[in-house]
């Protein structure tokens, strides 16, 4: 009799309790997660482009690599971040057009003495931030990007203009982004690194042009 009593006070109490007001500790089963934030606009691999441009002394070569996959946050209309990954091993040149030394330098390349793609495959460019350019003229860089840029395992931060829009569900993103090849240990012929080079001197900086779109 003496704990019928007791289970019935308790669930007087509880009772009591719901109908005054008191507040109780909410149980994990009942918490709700906030929803994130904007959406994910996949990155059309087939309809997006990313180009390199490199110089030396005595000329240049150009050439294609492609995007493996890549994303773009957006939210109201707006590129709030993303993240890319790049197929070093589809590196190609478009200038050399004789087929036995256009494998030759695309093999060169791909060897360790530039990208040593067996050891890395993929490159990576994580967007960390992105400023509005005031008053940008229409087709003209209106975003300010920030990001890390992963090339042979090795990370920087590298910063440059884009021209980004968004409207009716795709994204586009357009940028010219300057690379120094010797902070990502890619020091063949090196003019900082070796001597006496010359004409054989390759220079440092190369240009990825990225034309990218993604559809939500």
């Amino acid at each position: 009799m003496k704990k019928t009593a007791i289970l019935a006070s308790f669930a007087a109490a509880l009772m009591l309790t719901a109908f005054t007001g008191t507040k109780t500790q909410p149980t994990a089963a009942t918490e709700v997660t906030a929803p994130a934030k904007g959406r994910t606009y996949t990155v059309e691999t087939s309809k997006s482009e990313v180009k390199w441009h490199a110089k030396k002394m005595t000329g240049e070569h150009m050439g294609d690599i492609a995007l493996k996959s890549g994303q773009l946050n957006v939210d109201k209309n707006k590129v709030t971040g993303g993240t890319f990954v790049i197929d070093m091993t589809s590196i190609s040149c478009s200038d050399v057009k004789d087929e036995g030394m256009n494998g030759k330098l695309v093999g060169h390349l791909k060897s360790d003495d530039f990208f040593g793609v067996e050891k890395h495959p993929t490159a990576t460019f994580n967007v960390t931030e992105l400023t509005p350019i005031a008053k940008a003229a229409a087709g003209q860089p209106n975003y300010n990007v920030k990001g890390n840029l992963t090339i042979k395992g090795i990370t920087n931060p590298v910063t440059f203009p884009a021209t980004i829009t968004v409207k009716n569900g795709i994204a586009t993103a357009k940028a010219d982004v300057t690379v120094d090849r010797t902070k990502y240990d890619i020091r063949y012929r090196s003019s900082n690194f070796f001597e006496n080079l010359g004409d054989k001197a390759i220079y440092d900086d190369f240009t990825v042009s990225l034309n990218v779109t993604a559809k939500q």
